[in-house]
């Protein structure tokens, strides 16, 4: 018998019960749309994890003291030297106040400043809007000057162009020089769209604060970024006379450590949905013992006329692997149309579709027919036509 015609018969029998082939068939579905949606969103989260660090830089450290009081201060002219270093690109000591007050005509709201200096935006990829980014001169003569983020500028001002006014920063009266372009969150959620930018040093006179706990540091390529790690690391124990009063955290590491941590959830969740493949297999290992059970006539009738024992062991695997292939073809089609609708359902979920994992998960489902299909073929392939012809 030709194999085109053991899988015309095989799709003959398996519609001619629609709602039994279904429901047996539920288990491959959802085995095979499980493992191909939890794939492409585990690969689409962990292109989303790594835009966000690119958006910062990978051959980005970030510097913070951990400890108060003076013997655990970061000196600014100490870490500018370290630009003299061929591992350091740029340096942006940093003094952040949280949920300043800042006013503008009768608009009031709640918004962080940092106090930093003109290497900041550079190192952390943020761009002018409108105006111009803080000068050496700002910086030296303590100016009462501020960059907007682009939040921050439509809140108060909305489509007007702000360079020039005047806002009030807890009291203090502040120039606006420029605007940033919308950037959108880093890593931990922080942002430069809802933020404030002035000079370190005004930062420090006009709001009292006391030292500089956060540090970008900017090495000229990915690789140099762990030769300024340990150099850093070793002022830091030398001056802080221990190796736990700061962290240095390497933008690069992290990336490496949350893509894995993405990749070893997202396999977990896939071992689980390919237990759903097996499950359906055990299904269809079980309607074809019952089917066996139902043919067994036919099958006696078959051997009678001389087909051979490879033949009906042929027709009932062909049945099998049909009902396993159509399945995962279901599931397949299934999978790809909730990995492409996820991002319009949840506009804060990323997904992307691998084909190669969605082909294996086919083709394991196909595999699984063939699995649990050959003992019940093997069965009705090994009846006497005697005994079958015998059967009701």
């Amino acid at each position: 018998m030709k194999w085109s015609e053991l899988i015309f018969m095989s799709l003959r029998t398996v519609t001619s019960s629609p709602l039994r082939t279904f429901l047996t068939m539920l288990g491959v579905i959802i085995g095979v749309s499980s493992v191909v949606t939890l794939v492409s969103i585990g690969q689409g989260t962990s292109e989303q994890i790594a835009k966000q660090y690119e958006n910062m830089g990978t051959n980005l450290l970030v510097v913070n003291a951990l400890g108060s009081g003076r013997a655990t201060q970061l000196d600014y002219d100490e870490l500018m030297k370290f630009e003299n270093f061929p591992e350091f690109q740029s340096i942006a000591p940093t003094m952040t106040k949280n949920g300043s007050n800042i006013k503008y005509d009768r608009t009031q709201e709640k918004y962080n400043v940092i106090g930093t200096n003109d290497r900041y935006l550079n190192i952390v990829k943020a761009k002018i809007d409108k105006g111009r980014n803080l000068s050496p001169a700002d910086l030296e003569f303590r100016s009462n000057v501020a960059l907007l983020g682009s939040e921050v500028a439509k809140t108060f001002f909305g489509v007007l162009d702000p360079v020039g006014e005047d806002i009030n920063i807890d009291g203090i009266v502040f120039t606006v020089i420029g605007t940033l372009q919308e950037k959108g969150s880093n890593i931990g959620g922080s942002s430069a769209d809802n933020s404030v930018i002035v000079p370190l040093e005004t930062a420090r006179r006009q709001f009292k604060l006391g030292q500089i706990r956060t540090t970008y540091v900017e090495a000229p390529t990915k690789d140099d970024i762990y030769k300024a790690q340990e150099t850093m690391k070793q002022y830091l124990t030398y001056k802080f006379k221990s190796d736990t009063g700061f962290q240095l955290t390497n933008q690069d590491e992290l990336l490496k450590q949350r893509t894995e941590a993405t990749n070893t959830l997202t396999n977990q969740l896939v071992a689980v949905a390919l237990i759903s493949l097996l499950v359906g297999g055990i299904g269809i290992m079980n309607i074809m013992l019952v089917t066996v059970s139902e043919r067994t006539r036919e099958i006696g009738i078959r051997k009678s006329i001389g087909a051979k024992r490879r033949n009906i062991l042929l027709q009932f695997l062909v049945e099998a692997v049909v009902i396993s292939g159509l399945g995962g073809l279901i599931g397949l089609c299934l999978g790809i149309g909730i990995s492409y609708a996820l991002p319009y359902i949840s506009p804060k979920q990323t997904t992307k579709l691998s084909l190669d994992i969605s082909l294996y998960a086919f083709l394991f489902s196909v595999i699984v027919g063939v699995v649990f299909g050959l003992y019940p073929a093997n069965k009705a392939s090994k009846l006497r036509p005697i005994d079958a012809l015998r059967s009701d």
